[in-house]
């Protein structure tokens, strides 16, 4: 794309950014300051939704505004199950989840193709925007298997425009084997989240690696069906 017509940031979209970049700036220099892990992190989270009868609500709301904060998607998954138990917490966490993505997915849709083009200057970013763009239901679920970054993947996607009920459902698929991997790992963790003693709950932890192991091997099985439609083709 020539870079003459690239489409810029309008005035609401640059104080957008720029107030992104304030809170984001904001929460690393807040955590940062006061030697905040992000296990740590979590948990004050758990304490403060542990203490509040509107924790469950608390929890979810933290859940949809984190990718505002790149926050790991993974410390909040396992936070939930060991708040609620794996079955809840694993149900809870799916919600929270999908609507995290779909947070994600608007935002980049809002800043649109402006992101874009200095992204796909990459090879390797360019090679996935051409696969979203074709397939973007396929694409999204082989990434979801795959365990890449959940939020970059969902910026990306609404950069690209791509279909969001397409979207929305290869997510809600792909992430079960992911959700329930790191739910479980939350599962096993006996004592306080963030101490450097815990203990782990052995069945937990074996589901926890399975379910892993079951995400790579999906992954793995579709793009062997996308090979085998792509050579009969």
């Amino acid at each position: 794309m020539p870079e003459s017509i690239v489409p810029p940031l309008n005035k609401s979209k640059v104080l957008a950014l720029i107030a992104w970049v304030i809170l984001l700036a904001g929460y690393w220099w807040y955590t940062s300051a006061n030697g905040l892990t992000p296990a740590q992190t979590v948990q004050i989270l758990i304490d403060f939704v542990s203490d509040s009868p509107y924790g469950l609500l608390i929890y979810i709301l933290i859940y949809m505004i984190r990718p505002v904060f790149l926050f790991p998607a993974t410390l909040v998954t396992m936070a939930a199950t060991y708040l609620y138990g794996p079955v809840r917490g694993i149900g809870y966490a799916l919600i929270a989840s999908n609507l995290s993505t779909l947070m994600a997915f608007l935002i980049g849709r809002f800043f649109g193709s402006a992101f874009l083009y200095n992204l796909e200057k990459n090879a390797l970013v360019n090679q996935y925007a051409d696969r979203l763009r074709k397939d973007g239901f396929q694409t999204t679920l082989i990434l979801r298997f795959l365990f890449l970054p959940y939020d970059l993947v969902s910026y990306f996607s609404g950069f690209l425009n791509i279909d969001l009920r397409w979207f929305m459902l290869a997510t809600v698929l792909g992430s079960i084997p992911g959700t329930i991997s790191f739910g479980m790992l939350g599962a096993s963790i006996e004592g306080d989240f963030a101490s450097h003693s815990v203990t782990l709950d052995p069945l937990s932890l074996v589901i926890s690696a399975v379910m892993f192991a079951v995400s790579i091997g999906l992954y793995r099985f579709v793009r062997y069906r996308e090979k085998s439609v792509v050579d009969i083709g």
